[in-house]
């Protein structure tokens, strides 16, 4: 079972520093607006690769008035220890420790699979196709952990390449030789989406009788099969745009209401809010299916906004399928859930046994 036994945070946010020990089901944590309960879930986020659940530079994090840096640790169940942070001498720069020894960034996602929805996912459906291609990637991540390998080279080709394409004289040999990198690279990305998108998909389909709407899932725009040559085409094209126009940079995720057939993006918040929550569930017993453990799920501030009848069934479809981490700033939202939870009460940057 993936889970977190221990978060201990310094210099994070709002935090000079804090402990928290939670147990394996429900983590609940309650208190008022702005006291830092947003805060504890963007730090378990920050023990996977990528920019956390906020997607703000690393300088951000780092407490007002504190020395500048930060430092996030976690304690897995299994006893692994994963920790990140930065340094005065690399204050916009993350590094992380797994067993107190250096590590990649996206070796992280080998040791925990960490799926999160808040309050500014509601606009998910209707917000830019890069919004929903990031959170498509945090899907296939969770499923292959390799994604974000993948997805890393198949940056770094593509920058090189703008770079490239913004000078006045072009070397085509090394042009060719990154976008034959972007292809290899580009094709992986897209070929891991195309069977996050399958999968979730027969994933929802087999989920009856449960409160949350099914969706249907598509990957619109998938990258050609012969990328290289038609980066190559669109040399000028790209360079003018200062862009790749083909590739994985131009896919979007489509979301279909399965059992209304219309697309999410035609239906009421609440509507979004049920179909992007179905979809987080659903992909969570993927997850454990494929991996044989459920992921640690971090819900901001979703009970308030579920009717009785959805909440009571959101508690019931969660408990015992792993470590949940959810805010609120009413413990009476909770009540439903009993006594299997670990209860905390967050006040001004502190963390109290609730």
């Amino acid at each position: 079972m993936t889970a977190i036994d221990r978060l201990s945070l310094t210099d994070f946010r709002n935090y000079r520093d804090a402990l928290v020990e939670p147990g394996r089901g429900f983590v609940l944590l309650t208190g008022p607006n702005g006291a830092g309960k947003t805060n504890v879930l963007e730090a378990v986020s920050l023990l996977t690769p990528g920019r956390g659940l906020r997607q703000v530079p690393m300088s951000d994090i780092a407490r007002s008035g504190g020395p500048g840096t930060f430092a996030v640790a976690g304690r897995l169940h299994d006893g692994t220890e994963l920790g990140t942070g930065t340094s005065a001498q690399a204050p916009d720069r993350r590094q992380v420790r797994i067993n107190g020894a250096q590590a990649s960034i996206n070796s992280l996602s080998e040791r925990l699979s960490v799926l999160w929805l808040t309050p500014a996912m509601d606009r998910l459906f209707t917000d830019s196709a890069g919004s929903r291609r990031r959170f498509l990637d945090r899907l296939t991540l969770a499923l292959e952990p390799g994604h974000a390998t993948q997805a890393a080279r198949y940056e770094a080709a593509m920058r090189a390449r703008n770079k490239l394409l913004a000078e006045e004289r072009w070397d085509s040999n090394w042009l060719d030789a990154l976008e034959g990198q972007m292809e290899a690279h580009g094709l992986a990305v897209s070929q891991a989406r195309l069977r996050t998108v399958d999968a979730l998909t027969g994933a929802a389909a087999a989920i009856e009788g449960d409160d949350f709407p099914r969706s249907r899932l598509a990957l619109e725009n998938p990258s050609p099969t012969d990328l290289q040559a038609r980066l190559k085409a669109n040399r000028k094209a790209d360079a003018v745009a200062r862009r790749a126009t083909q590739g994985p940079s131009t896919e979007d995720l489509k979301v279909v209401h399965a059992d209304k057939g219309s697309p999410a993006s035609q239906g009421s918040t609440g509507e979004q809010k049920a179909l992007l929550l179905g979809l987080i569930l659903a992909h969570a017993e993927l997850v454990a299916d494929k991996r044989g453990a459920p992921p640690v799920l971090l819900l901001d501030e979703v009970a308030a906004h579920l009717d009785p009848a959805r909440r009571a069934a959101l508690f019931a479809r969660l408990e015992g399928r792993g470590q949940v981490w959810m805010t609120a700033t009413e413990a009476a939202l909770f009540e439903p859930i009993g006594a299997v939870a670990s209860r905390f009460h967050v006040e001004a940057g502190t963390i109290f046994p609730a």
